[in-house]
C-alpha cells in the first residue's frame, strides 16, 4: 500500500480495506490537521477545541460510517470538512447548553405552557450549518464547492483542477452557492 496512489488508496479503502483507510489517513494527516486549524480559526474564538483533537474526531466519525464512498480527493476532504464543521457546531452547542443551565432539566407547572416552548435563536454557527445542510440537499455539487473553498481554503484553480472544469465555471457556481446561502440565512 505504501506509495500507491492516493486514488487507489480511496477505492481499495472504499472496497472496506482497513489498511488502505489507515494509509489514507496517514497520507493525508497533515492536509487533515490543517484543515481542522483552519475550521477552528473560522469558527467562534472562544473554542477551546485543539486542531488535533478535531481531526481525531472527525476521523473515528468517517471511520465509524459503512456507507460512505470518496471517488476522488476532493470528496474525500469536503467530507472530512463536513464532519469537522458538524463536530465543531456539536462542540459549540453542548458548550453553551453548559454555559446556559443544560445540565438542569426544566419543567412546567402547567400554568403557562405556551412559554416553555420557546428557544433561543441559534447561534451563526449553527444557522451557518443548517444552511449549508439545506444547500446539499439542493444542490450537492454547490455545496462541496463551498466546503471546500471556504472551509478547506482551496482556490478557486485549486476546486476547478479537482473538479475538471474550467476557474470561470467554479467562479459562478460559487456566486450560485453564496446567493443560495444567504436566501437561506434570510429566512430563519
Amino acid at each position: 500500500m505504501a506509495g500507491a496512489p492516493i486514488g487507489d488508496l480511496i477505492r481499495t479503502a472504499d472496497a472496506g480495506a482497513g489498511a488502505a483507510a489507515d494509509e489514507l489517513f496517514s497520507r493525508l494527516y497533515r492536509e487533515l490537521h490543517t484543515l481542522a486549524e483552519h475550521h477552528l480559526r473560522r469558527s467562534a474564538p472562544d473554542l477551546t477545541l485543539g486542531a488535533t483533537t478535531l481531526l481525531h474526531e472527525a476521523y473515528l466519525d468517517m471511520a465509524g460510517r459503512e456507507s460512505v464512498s470518496f471517488p476522488d480527493r476532493a470528496r474525500f476532504l469536503a467530507y472530512a470538512s463536513r464532519a469537522m464543521r458538524g463536530l465543531i457546531i456539536d462542540y459549540s452547542r453542548r458548550r453553551r447548553a453548559l454555559k446556559r443551565g443544560g445540565e438542569f432539566q426544566v419543567t412546567s407547572s402547567g400554568a403557562d405552557d405556551a412559554s416553555v416552548g420557546l428557544h433561543p435563536a441559534p447561534e451563526p454557527l449553527e444557522a451557518l450549518g443548517e444552511a449549508l445542510d439545506r444547500l446539499a440537499a439542493e444542490a450537492p455539487p454547490l455545496a462541496q464547492l463551498v466546503d471546500l473553498h471556504f472551509f478547506c481554503g482551496f482556490s478557486f484553480a485549486e476546486v476547478a483542477a479537482l473538479r475538471g472544469v474550467s476557474e470561470r465555471t467554479v467562479q459562478r457556481d460559487w456566486r450560485k452557492a453564496r446567493l443560495l446561502l444567504h436566501h437561506a440565512l434570510g429566512d430563519r
